[in-house]
């Protein structure tokens, strides 16, 4: 891509944690919530930028440069400004804050337009739908350019001139995805809106989802629900504190603990600027320059300044930054060894090594953190292709109580450990298998890797677990499946890999009856897809889950009415043949009784059969 600041496919990563942003009730939620929509709506536009060529390559340079280059520095400010107004308080904030974010909305919204509006069509291979999709966008924020009133260009660029450089660095993640993500249409798109806030709730809530799954794995849950209350204390504590943007590592954006400088005189935080060039990186992240050399210099300047600065305060100095020396010294030493032994020539080492790692991970977050920093995470991504049987289960065991902490699901992916993970998930022993599933559910809770994931095989050995394993391995295989298909481009990718053939056979088959739940919910997430509708009536679903309506289990008489929705709103035919099925009683009674959003999917059921009968 021309332009040079950030490739497509790092752009997508980018749109990815604009949409993942939590839009909190506040002053300006309308706004933060209508610009993500529109950043949403560029995703299939970039999607096809990344997978074509440009057509006259050599007329691309100017016009191409342009264009992009307003794009990212529209998106990057997106992205800081949702951080900052999603977190703003009225009654905290003077009212020119107020009005500065709400000048800097305008400069967004302006800058977007005049990007889509410059966009050279000619010079790529952009489909009539994607087409019509930026046009939607563009409508919308001219729409939007009204309603905040017109102000001077030159006002607008000033307000984006501030460096732009933080939010660049997301094309660390390499975007290994082999086929081009499916495009919808404007209308399947804005249904896509819709089920949003319709979301089942196995969506809705997510966050009790991760927590609950590892209840039954490896990971130390006590210490995680600890250290939800904690960091939840911590940032109601940060919110009105701004860090030093000096402070912040440049690829992870976090507070530094062991500030080094690299050849270029740029500075990093160790463990992310080692696992860059481990994994073969040549350059500096931030300059995009060659390393004469992979030297780390210790940065105790800044490490020193840190530390005063935590300490006046009264922040917590990051793991490992007190007073410029590392905390945890004699564990850190102790972690170092047996990463060393990871190496070792010798299998039986090697195994015992791994053993002992694994059950350090499993046992504290802070465990977690000093594995990582040990640099145990490409050591242990290249054992998962052992040919020995323990030594294979445990390093998988390992990426999986590591994936637990949020920083070191970035680390795992730098390793390039999806394709070995889908290795293990095809061809390991059951318990290998089974925590492969649940390591690609982990690193799948970031949106950005349920692109890489799916792109990687993966769906297919999911669908084969959830057919073939345990019920534990059926579990953790739907899970993850269900968190991947929340993604658009995986549904089509999932139906072609057969889970609505197993998922069907779920809801009718008395073994499985354990897995209603997990393949109601799923099948309510890819019922928009217009491919996974064929095949769901192709089944002959509709008596199955007009008998679940019938049930006295909530929830799944929510996601069969849900389904149903789905599948018969547009098909007169279909309403019919439901009605004649016996749905009219127990909708009724879902109406009255259900939870608010089984009433509603059952009250325009219940509307569209009428208007059918009729």
């Amino acid at each position: 891509m021309a332009g040079g600041i950030i490739s497509p496919a790092s752009l997508l990563i980018l749109i990815a944690d604009i949409v993942e942003i939590p839009l909190n009730a506040g002053v300006f939620k309308k706004d933060c919530s209508d610009l993500t929509r529109r950043v949403c709506l560029l995703t299939h536009l970039v999607e096809e930028i990344r997978d074509s060529t440009p057509i006259d390559s050599a007329a691309s340079s100017s016009s191409e440069n342009d264009w992009w280059s307003d794009l990212v520095v529209g998106l990057q400010a997106a992205k800081r400004l949702l951080f900052t107004a999603t977190r703003f308080q009225a009654r905290d904030s003077s009212d020119g804050a107020a009005k500065r974010i709400s000048f800097q909305f305008q400069c967004i919204t302006w800058k977007l337009e005049k990007a889509l509006s410059n966009l050279p069509y000619d010079l790529y291979d952009i489909s009539d739908e994607v087409r019509e999709q930026v046009e939607l966008s563009r409508s919308q924020l001219r729409r939007a350019m009204q309603r905040y009133g017109s102000l001077n260009s030159n006002k607008f660029s000033s307000g984006l001139s501030e460096p732009m450089e933080r939010d660049g660095f997301s094309n660390i993640i390499k975007i290994k995805a082999e086929e081009k993500l499916e495009s919808i249409s404007e209308t399947l798109h804005l249904a896509e809106e819709e089920e949003k806030q319709d979301s089942p709730p196995l969506l809705r809530k997510s966050s009790s989802i991760s927590l609950a799954f590892y209840l039954s794995k490896d990971a130390d849950t006590d210490r995680l629900d600890k250290m939800v209350t904690k960091n939840t204390d911590e940032s109601k504590k940060s919110d009105k504190l701004t860090i030093p943007v000096d402070f912040l590592c440049p690829v992870s954006l976090e507070l530094m603990k062991d500030p080094v400088i690299v050849a270029t005189g740029q500075t990093y935080e160790r463990a992310y600027i080692q696992r860059w060039i481990d994994c073969g990186n040549l350059t500096c992240p931030k300059t995009q320059q060659k390393l004469e050399n992979f030297t780390l210099t210790p940065n105790y300047v800044l490490r020193s300044l840190i530390s005063r600065w935590c300490t006046e305060h009264n922040i917590e100095q990051p793991t490992g930054c007190i007073n410029g020396r590392t905390k945890n010294h004699g564990d850190m030493s102790v972690i170092r060894a047996l990463v060393h032994r990871l190496s070792s020539r010798s299998i039986e080492d090697r195994r015992s090594a791994v053993s002992e790692i694994r059950s350090l991970s499993k046992r504290s977050t802070d465990n977690r953190i000093l594995i990582a920093e040990a640099g145990a995470i490409p050591i242990l991504v290249n054992l998962l292709t052992s040919e020995d049987v323990a030594t294979q289960e445990n390093a998988i065991t390992c990426v999986l109580n590591l994936s637990i902490y949020d920083n070191n699901k970035e680390l795992i992916m730098f390793a390039g450990a999806v394709t070995s993970i889908v290795q293990v998930l095809r061809a390991g022993t059951m318990e290998a298998r089974e925590n492969a599933a649940a390591t690609l559910f982990s690193l799948s809770l970031a949106d950005e890797n349920k692109i890489i994931i799916g792109g990687s095989g993966a769906i297919p050995a999911l669908v084969d677990l959830l057919e073939n394993g345990t019920p534990r391995g059926k579990k953790d295989a739907a899970t993850a499946l269900f968190n991947l298909c929340i993604y658009q481009g995986n549904k089509g990718r999932a139906v072609r890999a057969g889970i609505v053939t197993a998922l069907v056979k779920m809801l009718s088959d008395l073994s499985s009856h354990r897995m209603v739940d997990e393949a109601l919910t799923i099948l309510s997430v890819l019922a928009s897809n217009q491919d996974a509708k064929s095949a769901i009536l192709k089944a002959n679903t509709l008596p199955a889950l007009i008998g679940i309506l019938q049930t006295d289990q909530a929830r799944n008489r929510e996601n069969a009415a849900a389904i149903l929705l789905s599948l018969c709103k547009r098909d007169t035919e279909k309403l019919i043949s439901i009605g004649r099925l016996g749905a009219v009683v127990p909708l009724m009674d879902l109406s009255n009784n259900g939870t608010e959003r089984g009433k509603r999917k059952a009250m325009s059921l219940l509307e569209l059969l009428r208007k059918a009968c009729q």
